[in-house]
């Protein structure tokens, strides 16, 4: 799911296939390797998994005779009938290690409880929906600017996306030119999205990392919207820790607090991930 982001794992150790009650099996449709370091991949989707757009579930495979799974965020909406998933490539990582290397027919294993935080209703009604991702924090995103449901709660929903180089903006090419011409979600999408791509360490027509362009209000200026309001904006976080950590003092200084299932509130960040694999 995420870039340096937040990982977890979960080792499930002497357990046959048939055994792992708490997984669906599901078969691998589809790879795309955008670099050497990023790569998603669809499977098949049992009628049975449903989730909220922004939820994440343990995604493994079998190694050894044990499973090893690791937290990633739904790309695909609760509507699609298939799953669809974006990973980092980590050349010693437990999992993405060998994950990396499937191919159509490959058995994936799938929990069956998607939970998580990047949900809308978790927030408080509002005029204006921020998404701000880096690296593959941007999955969870994609699910929830396909939805009908966001573009009826908000005037505006802004996505942010930075990476440290340009072919490592997934899905901007599904962003920028088809999801405008798409024949359900067109009309919402050219009216109500804003699509904010930004690069760090190469040229391109957005440069500078996150915190930066909000706080220097370049951001603003160039998406021609005022600066963060508690009042009127939502926010949604999901990337790297500094982004997580540094964006969270920026929003409580602003007078924003996190929301949760319990208690909705202005912003939320997804907590439930830890660091490396």
């Amino acid at each position: 799911m995420l870039e340096s982001r937040f990982f977890a794992i979960t080792k499930v150790s002497n357990r046959a296939p048939n055994s792992m009650v708490g997984y669906y099996r599901e078969t691998v449709l589809h790879v795309k390797h955008w670099t050497d370091t990023l790569f998603s991949f669809v499977t098949t989707r049992n009628p049975g998994f449903r989730y909220e757009n922004g939820q994440f579930a343990m995604v493994g495979i079998e190694i050894s005779g044990t499973l090893v799974a690791r937290a990633y965020s739904m790309v695909s909406s609760n509507y699609n009938d298939y799953l669809e998933w974006l990973s980092i490539k980590v050349s010693d990582g437990p999992l993405t290690s060998k994950l990396q290397y499937i191919k159509p027919d490959d058995t994936i294993l799938i929990s069956k409880k998607p939970v998580g935080t990047l949900i809308i209703d978790n927030l408080c009604p509002g005029k204006r929906l921020y998404l701000l991702s880096s690296g593959t924090g941007l999955a969870p995103f994609i699910s929830i600017i396909c939805d009908p449901v966001t573009y009826e709660r908000f005037e505006r929903v802004i996505l942010v996306h930075s990476c440290r180089y340009v072919d490592e903006l997934a899905y901007y090419n599904r962003i920028k030119n088809e999801l405008p011409n798409h024949e359900f979600l067109g009309d919402h999408v050219r009216e109500k999205l804003i699509y904010y791509p930004t690069v760090t360490r190469e040229k391109f027509g957005n440069s500078g990392r996150i915190t930066d362009l909000i706080i220097s209000g370049k951001l603003f200026k160039n998406i021609a919207m005022p600066f963060l309001n508690a009042a009127t904006d939502r926010v949604m976080i999901c990337g790297n820790p500094n982004l997580v950590i540094d964006m969270k003092n920026i929003l409580k200084t602003s007078g924003f607090n996190e929301g949760s299932s319990n208690k909705p509130a202005e912003y939320v960040v997804e907590k439930a991930f830890v660091e490396k694999s």
